[in-house]
């Protein structure tokens, strides 16, 4: 109950008077995230290039390697070697990392982009249920994750589809430019084992200072919607999606095992919720069990992104355990900051 609570407060700092005097934290831009394409795939390279365009990304930020052969996973001497090849190219200011392609995901039973973060945690492939490492991110303040954690944030902008890819850039770049009327839509489904998480879904409220109505309800799928700013529920496969319409900058995931298998079909990638038109995901890449440490944490991400956070931020600071878990969109949307 500690974090609906913390939540409360935040929604408190954000109405009436406090409103007025409330400054939330400056958040990451584009002169603290490094872009790393992938030479060996041309839609890397395209990508990389309308990203660097769209958000004004530094020259200097773009790191280049080569990973022939898209593999979904890396093993771990393969991924230390990516990992200095990157690191050598970075210097101390940059706090992000964000990766340009959807393969590879995975290094060993970690996600890429937590290993990438945190350190590779083989010990957890013997057993993935066990908890993992606490990230010390975890809702934390910080602007600054290198500076004060050395840790720099990373996230995957997959590139399956040019047109699609690009889409995703668009929707992430306009969600800076107006605050949205939207909605959060937080559900408890029928599957009681995939909503582990549900003790943290904020209630049904409005939050007017940011233009949000916060539903939470019992169902397993909504409909025929289009104002979605944030969506989280739990089952292996969503339903509906494609009748649904996400504002720019919406978050959006489902707790389940292998969300974060993007190029597999055994349970829904979290890529659909791209496709469907959200700006950010996550999922793991490796049976986690249902700890809700290691999915995002409802009241910490809504909490985080009403702050100011930027997707990246907001998904990194709600996963207390996020060894398994890979992040997916458009790093830098930040509808609520102003």
């Amino acid at each position: 109950m500690r974090h609906f609570f913390l939540f409360l407060a935040a929604v408190l700092a954000f109405s009436g008077a406090a409103r007025a005097q409330h400054v939330p934290a400056a958040g990451l831009g584009p002169a603290q995230l490094a872009v790393v394409i992938n030479d060996d795939e041309p839609n890397s390279v395209e990508i990389g290039e309308y990203y660097r365009k769209a958000r004004g990304i530094p020259a200097a930020n773009m790191v280049h390697v080569r990973i022939p052969h898209r593999p979904r996973r890396l093993d771990a001497e393969q991924f230390d070697a990516l990992k200095a090849q990157i690191d050598a190219k970075l210097g101390p200011d940059i706090q992000a990392v964000l990766m340009v392609w959807t393969a590879p995901y995975a290094v060993e039973c970690n996600s890429l982009t937590s290993a990438y973060t945190l350190g590779l945690d083989s010990s957890l492939c013997a057993k993935s249920c066990a908890p993992s490492k606490p990230s010390s991110y975890y809702n934390s303040p910080s602007a600054k994750p290198y500076t004060d954690y050395r840790m720099r944030l990373s996230m995957l902008l997959p590139i399956e589809s040019v047109e699609a890819s690009k889409a995703l850039i668009d929707r992430g770049v306009l969600a800076g430019f107006a605050m949205p009327t939207g909605t959060a839509y937080f559900l408890t489904t029928s599957d009681a084992a995939r909503s582990s998480r549900a003790r943290f879904f904020p209630r049904s409220m409005s939050v007017p200072s940011k233009k949000l109505t916060i539903k939470n309800l019992q169902a397993d799928s909504i409909e025929q919607v289009s104002d979605i700013m944030v969506y989280q529920t739990g089952l292996t496969h969503v339903p509906k999606l494609d009748t649904l319409k996400f504002l720019p900058g919406a978050l959006a995931d489902h707790l389940t095992s292998q969300g974060g298998e993007l190029l597999a079909d055994a349970q829904m990638s979290s890529l659909r919720w791209l496709d469907a038109g959200a700006t950010a995901s996550y999922g793991t890449v490796s049976e986690p069990c249902n700890h809700w440490q290691k999915f995002p944490n409802s009241t910490v991400l809504l909490g985080q992104y009403l702050r100011g956070s930027s997707a990246i931020e907001a998904y990194w600071k709600s996963v207390a355990w996020p060894a398994q878990g890979v992040f997916i969109g458009e790093p830098l949307a930040a509808p609520y900051r102003r």
